[in-house]
């Protein structure tokens, strides 16, 4: 499902040059759960924004379900993110002027759903996160752990195949930190999404079946 082939990734800015990313290959299966870990700074964001298609390698390859994404029109980067990836994010980016309900719905607009299909597929997911009771709601009336939730639900709205998680449980204490990582867990065991989560945090990269450890750019282990 998600092929990285020799990736190197380079921020230029003037005379200076940082390699966030060094030749980086991996492979991520259909319906696997897959961790990757590392410091502050070693290229595992760079590394989830490439596999999301917000940006483009330096040199290097980057496959989704077998296309190769540097022969993707704008229009076909976007489409692709819109239908096929969902995106979880440290920072939970609601529109706090919109209620629970209508954050979700917001990816099915862009999709042309009609104000029934959206609306009924936003209830629904609020109801898999546990949130049918607080859906009328503005970001400021819940909790982090309720509003990372809502993230889920928007994140879910397209039903995507692939779910990137960058820290997700950051910003979360240990308790809601936990119950969000079993809702993405239950996606992944039951609903068969694909979940590439980062993460600095050892515990909550045991939720991953595999485990790729980055520093400076360079996968250094799987396991």
């Amino acid at each position: 499902m998600i092929r990285l082939v020799d990736v190197t990734k380079v921020y230029r800015s003037g005379a200076y040059e940082v390699v966030a990313l060094n030749g980086v290959s991996m492979n991520v299966e259909t319906g696997e759960f897959v961790a990757i870990m590392g410091p502050s700074g070693s290229g595992k964001s760079t590394l989830l924004n490439l596999i999301g298609c917000l940006d483009k390698p330096t040199e290097g390859k980057v496959f989704i379900n077998g296309v190769d994404t540097s022969q993707l029109s704008d229009k076909g980067l976007t489409e692709l993110r819109r239908d096929t990836i969902g995106f979880i994010f440290q920072q939970y980016n609601l529109i706090p002027t919109l209620t629970a309900l209508e954050n979700v719905e917001l990816p099915t607009i862009f999709k042309g759903a009609s104000k029934l299909e959206r609306r009924k597929r936003a209830e629904e997911l609020l109801s898999i996160v546990g949130l049918e009771d607080e859906m009328h709601r503005k970001p400021s009336e819940l909790s982090g752990g309720q509003q990372q939730r809502v993230a889920i639900a928007r994140a879910l709205a397209n039903n995507p195949s692939i779910l990137l998680c960058d820290e997700p449980t950051g910003n979360l204490d240990t308790k809601s930190g936990k119950a969000v990582m079993e809702i993405i867990r239950k996606l992944n065991e039951e609903e068969g999404v694909t979940v590439v989560l980062v993460t600095h945090d050892p515990s909550v990269a045991e939720f991953a079946e595999r485990i790729y450890k980055i520093i400076d750019g360079v996968i250094t282990d799987v396991s």
